[in-house]
This record gives structure tokens, C-alpha cells and sequence, in this order.
């Protein structure tokens, strides 16, 4: 009996021991992948900003911007972009809403994010865009890979259309979670007019013909949880100017928005939450259940073995005894 437990423990030990780097690195990048029907929202906040009037076309002070920003998962685009690619994507369809402080829309950006669900690389294909530009993406955008590492990362910038580096700073401490921050410079930069103006009747085609531009540059900030790659807080120091023509009235530039851009606090407690929770489901994978798979596979080895000590060990028949031979009488 102890022979027949000692080899039935010895295959589970087997069993044990190749389930754990199958559990890494065979289930975890076909289980851990952003789904394709996900959606979010985000609210982020420019307190004592700065904004242009577009009825008068002077920058003045205001006590907040919002910005609203969507994603929203294309479940069917996902499906028939996936079976071209031959992987799992995700498409996201995003939106990025200014509105001023009486609520007024100040601008919105539609964008259409297509990316592998697992590693996050851009997928390319027909519909990939920022405002209705046709764009191919290098790098991330809105999320880093699982298993962040300490490095720099490729980052897309939506309003040059150009990818820069984004660079790993140092580890921090954020609400209880070990995270790591990133930090991107876009120097100023000449960039397209939004399609969709604040004022009726102008459009970036008749802006165009003034000889007025556009300009950008921002300072952007992200505290990334790095088991699941998900930012916990972000922020950007965003500046926009309009520059030369007639629209200015002879005037070099002038401020379009200039704000230190935040998240607003229910939505990172909201955030972090989530991201608590999928931090477990994620260990789960990568170092719960493959170590625990190797030590319960070495424990049943060892105890294999112990057995299998045991039943070669020596034994005298039951009730066996040693008898002094009896004398021999003459």
C-alpha cells in the first residue's frame, strides 16, 4: 500500500510541477486581457485655469475646466478585426469633452483605439483615427502592458499624432499601492484645429484661411500601477495658444486654454479600487498559482519519497523471537 501511495503522490508531485509555468506562461496571456466590451468614464479637473472667450477672442481666468473623457468597447469591430489579425483585440472608441464653467462645450475629440488585448501594441487596421484623421499608432495610449517594467515606454500623443518616449522616474507609494511614475514632455508643437469648434460657424478650414494656428505642449504625468499596467492617477500642466493671422487682430498669440489638469477624487478612489481588485485576479496568474502549484508539487515529491523509504525498509516477521538452544542432557 505505502508503494501504491508513494507512486500516486509522485505523479501528482509531476502534475504539480508542469502546471505552474503552464499557469505563467501558457493561461495567463490568454486569461489576463483587457475585454472587449468595456466601458469607462473619467473626469478630470483644471481649477483657476486659464480660457479663451471665442466671442471676443481674449483669454481670461475661470475657476474650472472639465474634461470628460469615454472609452467605449466595440465588441463586433473587436470580433472582425481580431479574425483578420489572428489575436484578440480590443477597439476602443473614445471621446475627450472640454466644457467650460457655465458648461458650454469647449471642444471634443472622438478617437477609435485599436490594440492587442494582452500586450496593449497598436493593431492597425481600416478606422484607426484621431477627430476623424486616419492615424498609425506607435506605442501606448491610455494603458501600459501587465507586468510594467522600469523603463521608458513609447507613448501616443493624440493631439500631435506623434509618438514620444514617456519616462519611468522613480517607484512611489499612492492611496496603499506601490506604483510607478512616468513623466512625458511635449515640447510646443503646431497641431490640427478640432473639427468641432465652439462657435457655431467656424470652422478649422475658415480659421485656416486667417493664418491662424494652433499650438500645444504639455507636461504629462501617470502613477501606474505596474501588476496590471493600469494608470491610478493622472495629470497634465496643458497649454494651448493661438498663433498669428488676422483672427488674432494683429496680436502674436494669444492663450486658447492653460491649466494644471487633475483627476477628480471620486474617480481615482473609483480607479484604485478597481484596479486593488484586478491586481489580485493578475497575481493570481503570475505568482499565486504558479508557486503554489511548484511548492505543493515539491511537498507531495517529499512525501513520495518518504514513503517510498519506508516501505524498503527491513522488517523482522511478526512475532518472531530469538530462543536460546536448551541444553543437552548426557
Amino acid at each position: 500500500m505505502r508503494r501504491k501511495a508513494s507512486l500516486v503522490l509522485l505523479a501528482c508531485a509531476v502534475f504539480c510541477a508542469a502546471l505552474a509555468p503552464l499557469v505563467r506562461w501558457y493561461a495567463f496571456p490568454r486569461l489576463a486581457q483587457i475585454p472587449a466590451n468595456q466601458y469607462q468614464d473619467m473626469v478630470l479637473e483644471a481649477r483657476n485655469a486659464t480660457l479663451l472667450d471665442y466671442g471676443t477672442l481674449r483669454a481670461k481666468k475661470v475657476p474650472k475646466v472639465t474634461i470628460v473623457q469615454t472609452l467605449k468597447g466595440d465588441v463586433e469591430a473587436a470580433k472582425k478585426i481580431g479574425r483578420t489579425a489572428g489575436r484578440p483585440v480590443v477597439v476602443w472608441d473614445s471621446l475627450s469633452y472640454v466644457q467650460g464653467p457655465d458648461g458650454t462645450m469647449v471642444s471634443k475629440v472622438p478617437e477609435r483605439y485599436i490594440f492587442d488585448a494582452h500586450s496593449q501594441d497598436p493593431v492597425h487596421a481600416t478606422g484607426e483615427m484621431v477627430d476623424g484623421d486616419p492615424v498609425k499608432r506607435e506605442g501606448i495610449e491610455f494603458k501600459w502592458p501587465f507586468l510594467t517594467q522600469k523603463r521608458d515606454y513609447e507613448y501616443f500623443d493624440a493631439q500631435t499624432r506623434t509618438t514620444n518616449p514617456i519616462h519611468y522616474r522613480d517607484t512611489r507609494t499612492f492611496r496603499g499601492l506601490t506604483v510607478y511614475y512616468f513623466e512625458q514632455t511635449v515640447p510646443w508643437t503646431k497641431v490640427p484645429m478640432p473639427k468641432t469648434m465652439p462657435v457655431r460657424g467656424i470652422t478649422p478650414e475658415s480659421v485656416a484661411r486667417t493664418g491662424t494656428t494652433r499650438w500645444y505642449t504639455t507636461v504629462r504625468r501617470f502613477w501606474v500601477e505596474p501588476v496590471t499596467g493600469a494608470p491610478v492617477y493622472g495629470e497634465e500642466v496643458h497649454q494651448e495658444e493661438l498663433r498669428g493671422g488676422t483672427l488674432l487682430g494683429g496680436r502674436a498669440k494669444v492663450t486658447a486654454f492653460a491649466g494644471h489638469v487633475k483627476m477628480r477624487e471620486d474617480y481615482i478612489d473609483h480607479t484604485v479600487a478597481l484596479v486593488r481588485h484586478n491586481r489580485t485576479l493578475v497575481l493570481a496568474l503570475t505568482s499565486y498559482a504558479p508557486w503554489g502549484s511548484l511548492g505543493l508539487g515539491l511537498s507531495f515529491l517529499a512525501l513520495s519519497l518518504w514513503l517510498e523509504a519506508r516501505a524498503r525498509r527491513p522488517q523482522d516477521p511478526a512475532g518472531t523471537r530469538t530462543q536460546e538452544p536448551e541444553p543437552v542432557s548426557a
